[in-house]
């Protein structure tokens, strides 16, 4: 059975991101609101740079289509894996300083 497939069986009206399965973490829960669909934002990222972006690319692609969309109630949500955070830190766009994200291979 395939990821999809499994979704579908659970809750039909659940959105999907075509082409990124392989970035799906899990489905997210709230009390008081619809199940969602959870992607690993790392795996979206590097999804997006073999897609033939560069890594600023990617993200810039991410924040102003995927992560930005609302399509109601069951709107995929992302996540930031906690092992992928370091204590290390960049400057953020309004010049503080943010955590940084890598990819970790377990």
């Amino acid at each position: 059975m395939s990821i999809r497939d499994y979704i579908a069986d659970l809750n039909p009206d659940l959105l999907l991101m075509d082409g990124f399965d392989d970035c799906i973490a899990g489905i997210g829960t709230r009390y008081g609101s619809e199940q969602f669909v959870v992607y690993d934002y790392a795996k979206v990222i590097a999804k997006n740079i073999s897609n033939g972006m560069t890594e600023e690319e990617a993200v810039e692609f991410f924040d102003f289509n995927q992560g930005c969309a609302y399509l109601g109630e069951h709107t995929p949500a992302f996540i930031v894996l906690t092992h992928e955070l370091t204590t290390d830190t960049a400057p953020s766009r309004e010049g503080e300083q943010t955590p940084t994200h890598q990819q970790t291979n377990l």
